[in-house]
């Protein structure tokens, strides 16, 4: 469905010194650096996958989006998708895509809602019945009841992303592009974006590209990961896979009954005790020296538990030391 293959990109950024005499000059005789945003970037990506598209900022996240969304025109390599070249064939390849840029509206800002709907209608030609099936579809999914008639500007944060949302799938497409879709918004609004995503791609069939800075979205919805780096594809695999390389340690913590055998901390090979106040201890658990349940084991052996929890490091921990595995 989306083929990738040796994408570059590069942009003149003007560059100016500081002060009032630089300043002049630059209105004569500018200087320029060039920045390379791509450099060989190639991946695929099957139907109905999510696939998150992660990074540090200023890596290519955003410009990958936009040249598959056919905005802009790369330097070099191919792209297709659907059978399309994006900025060659716009027209026709845009009525089979859906985007969502987190920090641009493709809403009218000071007229209600349904009216940009009904004008996105009219732009991509939607059958009147397939509009109001794919509308009400959307209304109850994203909770959109009562949001049509206020203009966008009167709109939160969090309502006015579910409409774009609804706006990038009312003509029904085959692929979803989103770049940076939770920002900003609340731990409600973020569920219900999350659980939208979801809904559609398990139900639809649309495959989704995700590209955020909250790890939280990725464990919620992707299964595979690409991060990219000063232009390039660094790695590209399964999130468990990625879980199981780098996050190593978990955390047990047990209750226990108090008694004369739990005066004295309980020292286990391959866990790190971490605290022991009865009637509870915590210990890290090294998975590569042992299991979590010969840890569970061991302690069952000397205490009477009550209740146990064993819990991983949180995402966030593994894309850190993802980033500081590539030096990024």
């Amino acid at each position: 469905m989306i083929l990738v293959e040796g994408l570059g990109k590069t942009f003149k950024v003007a560059r100016r010194p500081a002060g009032l005499g630089e300043a002049v000059k630059a209105l004569f005789r500018r200087t320029y650096t060039t920045v390379e945003a791509l450099c060989d970037v190639s991946f695929t990506i099957e139907p109905g996958e999510i696939v998150g598209y992660i990074g540090p900022n200023g890596a290519g996240k955003s410009t990958t989006i936009k040249i598959m969304s056919g905005i802009l025109v790369p330097d070099k390599g191919k792209c297709r998708i659907l059978g399309y070249t994006p900025w060659e064939e716009r027209v026709a390849y845009v009525r089979k895509i859906g985007v969502v840029f987190g920090q641009r509206s493709q809403l009218w800002w000071d007229v209600p809602v349904i009216d940009s709907f009904e004008l996105l209608r009219d732009i991509y030609g939607v059958p009147a019945a397939e509009y109001r099936k794919n509308l009400a579809l959307l209304v109850d999914t994203l909770e959109l009841h009562g949001l049509g008639n206020p203009p966008v500007r009167q709109l939160s944060l969090g309502q006015r992303m579910r409409c774009e949302l609804a706006a990038s799938l009312l003509h029904g497409p085959e692929i979803l592009f989103l770049d940076e879709p939770t920002i900003g918004l609340d731990a409600l609004s973020k569920l219900a974006v999350r659980r939208f995503i979801r809904t559609i791609n398990e139900e639809k069939g649309v495959t989704v590209i995700l590209t955020t800075h909250d790890m939280n979205d990725i464990e919620a919805l992707a299964t595979r990961i690409l991060l990219i780096g000063r232009g390039r594809i660094l790695y590209d695999g399964q999130l468990r896979n990625l879980k199981d390389r780098l996050l190593r340690r978990k955390t047990v913590t047990v209750d226990f009954l108090e008694n004369a055998a739990s005066a004295v901390p309980v020292a286990i090979e391959g866990a790190t005790l971490l605290s022991w106040t009865p009637p509870r201890a915590s210990f890290s658990v090294d998975t590569d020296r042992t299991s979590v349940s010969a840890v569970i084991s061991a302690l069952s052996r000397r205490l009477e538990l009550v209740d146990l929890s064993v819990e991983a490091p949180p995402i966030e921990e593994l894309i850190a030391g993802l980033y500081r595995e590539y030096s990024l």
